[in-house]
């Protein structure tokens, strides 16, 4: 009995283990956002974006070098923002320099095509900087408005 098993190519490098193969491993992999399937590449970066703004908001305002400070939820907030800018600027050269179609693996047997465009990841660029910020602006409406919520 073999466990570890190529998948479908031995040329390609992705051997099938339990744990790639597996059908939760397949199910979490193609239920995210990059490889669900029907979504637009704009819905694509809007998700990944609100994920990477709401996420990032935290690190920035509670371990920032503001922290201690009045406006640490503000600082939070712009650094937040400024690193999304950055990321979508990186997204967008990414996009620019020519991408090939994804190629099908063991995991994402159906990879998106809208990703394999230089108009796809543009649309792409724009959904997470629009996400990332609304994100980071969530995140920062919460901090502010629970501490509002626990005095009631």
């Amino acid at each position: 009995m073999d466990i570890i098993q190529h998948g479908g190519d031995p040329q390609v490098g992705n051997l099938a283990t339990p744990i790639n193969a597996s059908a939760f491993s397949k199910a979490f992999i193609n239920n995210l956002p990059g490889y669900r399937q029907g979504l637009s590449a704009q819905r694509r970066g809007l998700e990944v974006g609100m994920a990477h703004g709401y996420f990032l908001y935290g690190p920035f305002a509670l371990l920032g070098p503001l922290r201690n400070a009045d406006f640490a939820g503000v600082a939070g907030l712009l650094g937040t923002v400024g690193l999304i800018s950055l990321l979508t600027l990186a997204l967008s050269l990414y996009g620019s320099v020519g991408v090939s179609t994804p190629t099908a693996t063991l995991t994402t047997p159906n990879p998106p095509e809208n990703l394999g465009t230089k108009e796809g990841w543009s649309e792409f660029a724009a959904g997470f900087l629009i996400g990332g910020c609304g994100g980071a602006l969530v995140a920062y409406g919460l901090c502010i408005a629970l501490p509002m919520m626990y005095t009631i």
